[in-house]
């Protein structure tokens, strides 16, 4: 079983028992977050899509950790003018692990 939920203002497609990181959020370490932002639950031949989002639907998650990723350089440089412009980011992130996706109810499509 899987689902498409939105976290962050991106869509990810997550499984049971998978690790994903997400933008971050404002849980402590060890604590489940709702999801019930979810555009699509699919079990097989079965999957309910939602008109934006899957009514009812829900996925339960376990944050594990809190970090940064990698370091991101950003150089603008403009030829001939000797101008040059450097900036660095390293983005937050959420790591957590999906324990539970929740169908919603059948729309009969």
């Amino acid at each position: 079983m899987y689902a498409v939920i939105e976290s962050g203002g991106k869509q990810h497609r997550v499984e049971t028992g998978e690790t994903v990181r997400l933008e971050k959020l404002d849980a402590p370490e060890g604590e489940s977050v709702t999801f019930d932002k979810v555009m699509m639950i699919g079990d097989g031949a079965d999957m309910q899509i939602g008109t934006p989002l899957v009514e009812g639907g829900s996925v339960t998650a376990e944050v594990i950790s809190h970090g940064r990723g990698d370091k991101i350089r950003i150089i603008k440089i403009k030829r001939r003018k000797h101008s040059r412009k450097q900036a660095n980011h390293r983005q937050w992130f959420t790591e957590v692990r999906i324990k539970e996706i929740t169908k919603g109810q059948s729309s009969g499509t």
